[in-house]
């Protein structure tokens, strides 16, 4: 039977055995799926010793990402772009491929809410690897603007300048934000540790969407924030675990599992609804 793994530290909280099963079962796929948590130094020999021992493909979470953009054979245009690895295939010819399915994930979970990109006006917070990984695919939405707020600004503008080839991009500081944004997305890790990112209250309006990368079985932080000042449409980042997960089946298996039973199925087990 086909292994595959997911590979964090820590990691034994993860959903994606869960979701990956049932993927399997849906598309009637024969495959095995379980965590591995090496110790932060021990990564690459345990990725190696994975594949040598006949595994077929794994994902990489926190805090191995950017190890894995280093260790793969080939990357895949997106992976190259994120500068992080968040899922690696065995191709038959025995390369290990990198890619990076967080971006496509994130965006097919807010089409699936219903938000229009195209010719929005999105602020993104936050400058780390969950930002860049969203960078490409959200600028491929073409929106009229993306603007990129971080705490410390000149990590914003580096991004904003390795990006703006693919659209208008810019960054601003936290006290420099102003307009009207259609859609603010918060790639900061903040509502882990239960607190929120500086951005002024006045910000928020009754049609603005909401999206929080972090998800819990109750709302985040920043959800509980927003909705405070009159935010109508919020959205945790549940959606985006199982998107990004059913890219990277895709990318193992050839086939695209559905999402949305996987989704109310992840909900029930979590105890959301």
């Amino acid at each position: 039977m086909d292994r595959y793994l997911v590979f964090g530290h820590p990691v034994r909280h993860s959903k994606s055995p869960f979701i990956h099963t049932l993927f399997a079962r849906q598309t009637q796929q024969e495959l095995e799926y379980g965590l591995a948590e090496p110790a932060v130094d021990e990564f690459a020999q345990a990725l190696c010793t994975f594949f040598d021992q006949g595994g077929k493909g794994c994902n990489v979470t926190v805090p191995f990402k950017e190890q894995a953009f280093t260790l793969v054979d080939r990357l895949s245009p997106r992976a190259k772009r994120a500068g992080a690895v968040n899922t690696i295939k065995l191709t038959d010819d025995g390369v290990l491929l990198g890619d990076n399915t967080d971006g496509a994930g994130l965006v097919a979970d807010l089409k699936s809410h219903g938000v229009t990109l195209a010719d929005s006006r999105i602020l993104l917070l936050g400058a780390g690897g969950a930002a860049r990984g969203a960078l490409a695919p959200l600028l491929a939405e073409l929106p009229s603007e993306l603007v990129i707020a971080n705490r410390t600004h000149a990590k914003a503008q580096q991004l904003a300048a390795e990006f703006c080839d693919l659209g208008h991009v810019t960054a601003q500081t936290y006290e420099q934000l102003a307009g009207s944004f259609d859609l603010v997305i918060n790639s900061t890790s903040a509502s882990l540790q239960g607190e929120l990112p500086p951005l002024a209250p006045a910000l928020i309006h009754t049609d603005i969407a909401i999206y929080d990368m972090m998800y819990g079985a109750s709302d985040t932080a920043f959800i509980s924030w927003a909705k405070q000042h009159g935010a109508r449409q919020t959205m945790d980042g549940l959606g985006m675990l199982v998107e990004q997960a059913a890219e990277a089946f895709t990318v193992w298996r050839g086939i695209r599992p559905g999402t949305k039973q996987v989704l109310r199925e992840l909900k029930r087990n979590l105890g959301v609804i």
